[in-house]
């Protein structure tokens, strides 16, 4: 989808269709008001015949409105005044997309925020109009034939801005969100695909692809030859269970200073995760192929980056690989010796997520990192303790932290931080290794993070379970693209590109 900024007379505005903004009591926003005088109270008269209170999502097509130059005025309710916020931004956005996705027109201009919902400015307000749009938009066609496509799908959304002197903000929100709502797009069809398509060599494939794309991108991918030189134990334990080689792929982005050290970001890509000897349950086992959606969103990160072009140097790390069943895979009881020395104690074949992490992310300590981000769908534990609403954070650090849960929260992808004591670490000792591969079913999730925190000593580092946020089942089932919207927001104020914006 294209997007642009128009600014002016909103009346004069040539478009298939106009989206306004409207309150819960048909409260109008201030440019909902401009448009209302210039087609002589047309707007206010139609309201009063109760077809559209403004309640949260709402929306009521128009046509032929005295005075305006648009063929067709959508109203979008947009709930409570005083609740206004960026939750209740994004529904009505969403509503409105909806819409227009379903009307035989491929354009329309949208002024909804006017002020901009509470706590958001300008710049974030523009750039949560084109994440959530692209999001909307999105449809899954690679293995059936959609057939609820729109016939004329919404291909150009313009964004009005009523003051000229934040086109220039405006305009940089649209460059930003442009681009994560890419990255986002790329996670989610990464995480969308089947087991049988999305494998470790497809992912390591979709990483040389990127690299193709961009200059400053550069792909290096580790083969299990290369692996078993490094002595990753761990990790290689994991692949032996499956006819699907395991890769390591690792992404260079250098747009920094060559001094400057990197941002290393390290995603779990577990393609298919069947539990191995310890086998999951046959119900929603299939949702196992999103068990590479924190590989899938660093990919979909360093393709947001790319496409901003940002002033800093990034590293993508995505450990690859299957855990099947089979007569070489794991066995409980098993001991294998990572790549950093230490022997792990293999209890469960299904926590076979920090395997092959703990060896990434040792790999990591040659990057000499600034700080080093993992994100993985790594325990069931973490949805019991948080829903699926925020990832759960773990980190030693509290200024890092602290960074992490701003990022969240301005890019409306929040994490939520758990505890890290030393307390846990107890849970993992093992009579026969230097560490279990769990800890018990108390406290799964801290103990998980308590595991990685073993292989992270030498640098900064912070682990998001994204067990709870990367996918939606049921009805909805598929990926949600996230944490890639967090991500690039911490890379974006770690680069400096945002003190020019808002």
């Amino acid at each position: 989808m294209e997007f642009k900024t128009k600014t002016g007379e909103l009346a004069k505005q040539k478009t298939p269709c106009l989206v306004l903004g409207v309150f819960e009591k048909r409260k109008l926003t201030g440019l909902t008001k401009d448009v209302d005088a210039a087609s002589g109270g047309r707007l206010t008269a139609l309201l009063r015949k109760g077809d559209l209170e403004g309640e949260l999502g709402q929306t009521l097509m128009l046509y032929g409105l005295p005075g305006l130059a648009a063929e067709r005025v959508l109203l979008v309710g947009c709930g409570k005044r005083k609740e206004f916020n960026r939750g209740n931004h994004r529904k009505a956005i969403a509503a409105a997309i909806g819409v227009l996705q379903r009307l035989h027109a491929s354009e329309a201009c949208l002024a909804v925020a006017d002020p901009p919902p509470a706590g958001m400015d300008l710049y974030a307000a523009v750039r949560e109009v084109l994440v959530t749009a692209a999001q909307k938009v999105y449809r899954y066609s690679q293995t059936k034939e959609d057939k609820k496509a729109p016939k004329t799908p919404l291909k150009r959304l313009t964004l009005w801005v009523s003051d000229k002197a934040q086109l220039a903000s405006a305009e940089q929100a649209i460059q930003h969100g442009a681009a994560i709502a890419a990255g986002i797009g790329l996670a989610r069809e990464l995480g969308n695909l089947p087991g049988n398509i999305c494998t470790p060599s497809y992912l390591a494939d979709q990483a040389r692809a990127l690299g193709e794309r961009f200059e400053r991108l550069e792909i290096q991918v580790l083969e299990e030859a290369d692996m078993a030189e490094l002595e990753m134990g761990a990790l290689l334990s994991v692949s032996r269970g499956s006819r699907q080689p395991a890769k390591l792929i690792i992404m260079h982005y250098r747009g920094g200073d060559p001094d400057a050290k990197p941002i290393v970001l390290v995603g779990k890509g577990l393609t298919f995760d069947a539990g191995g000897i310890s086998i999951k349950p046959a119900a929603e086992m299939d949702e196992m192929k999103f068990d590479m959606c924190g590989g899938a969103s660093v990919l979909g990160a360093l393709l947001a980056t790319c496409e901003m072009g940002l002033p800093i140097n990034l590293v993508g790390v995505v450990p690859a690989s299957e855990n099947l069943p089979d007569g070489a895979a794991n066995k409980p009881g098993d001991i294998v010796t990572s790549m950093s020395g230490q022997t792990i104690e293999i209890l469960n074949t299904d926590a076979e997520g920090r395997l092959i992490l703990c060896d990434a992310l040792t790999y990591c300590k040659r990057f000499d990192p600034a700080l080093v981000v993992d994100m993985a769908t790594l325990t069931g534990a973490c949805v019991v303790a948080l829903g699926r609403h925020p990832a759960g954070l773990f980190t030693p650090d509290d200024r890092l932290a602290e960074e992490i849960l701003r990022a969240g929260e301005a890019a409306g992808d929040r994490a939520w931080r758990m505890p890290l004591w030393d307390d846990y670490q107890q849970q993992l000792d093992s009579n026969f290794a230097d560490m279990a591969n769990i800890g018990g079913r108390d406290a799964g999730a801290i103990t998980a993070a308590c595991f990685l925190r073993r292989f992270t000593k030498d640098y900064r580092w912070a682990h998001l379970d994204i067990a709870g946020v990367a996918w939606l089942g049921g009805k909805e089932k598929g990926s949600t693209g996230r944490p890639v919207a967090l991500l690039s927001q911490l890379v974006l104020e770690r680069s400096g590109a945002l003190k020019s914006a808002g």
